[in-house]
């Protein structure tokens, strides 16, 4: 399983309103850094009060493309502000259930504060998070 396969997956069963930064773990422990930094200030934008301002990209559109029709964006841009905002970390072990666990931003870098350790384990995952997803497949 790659992380664009995650996606496709959590886009079809997602049913909880916020952002997300999807992070897909093979091993025992997922890397606090995995996180990235502008990654981890973007959610804590969107969760804070001051909001999230992004300009959604325009799609190029350019003499000799071999693109027919491009997808229409919804709008221009999107203001964000107090959204609930997670790290979505599905630990995946081939041909098993797939545990997917949602860590609200804040209580992410609560996490990281205080562990004392440099990666995510599945039990930390489970005391942390939000809600627990299991996707079977």
């Amino acid at each position: 399983m790659k992380e664009k396969n995650f996606q496709t997956e959590f886009g079809k069963r997602n049913e909880v309103v916020g952002c997300f930064e999807l992070k897909l773990c093979k091993k025992t422990s997922l890397p606090f850094n995995a996180l990235a930094e502008h990654q981890g200030m973007a959610l804590c934008d969107a969760f804070g009060d001051n909001g999230l301002f992004h300009k959604i990209t325009d799609q190029p559109v350019f003499k000799g493309s071999k693109v027919r029709f491009t997808r229409p964006k919804p709008f221009d841009c999107f203001l964000l502000a107090q959204i609930p905002s997670y790290v979505v970390v599905m630990f995946y072990i081939p041909r098993k259930k797939k545990n997917v666990y949602y860590i609200r931003i804040d209580k992410w870098f609560n996490m990281v504060d205080s562990s004392g350790r440099k990666s995510l384990n599945e039990e930390m995952a489970i005391e942390f998070a939000t809600f627990k997803e299991s996707y079977l497949k």
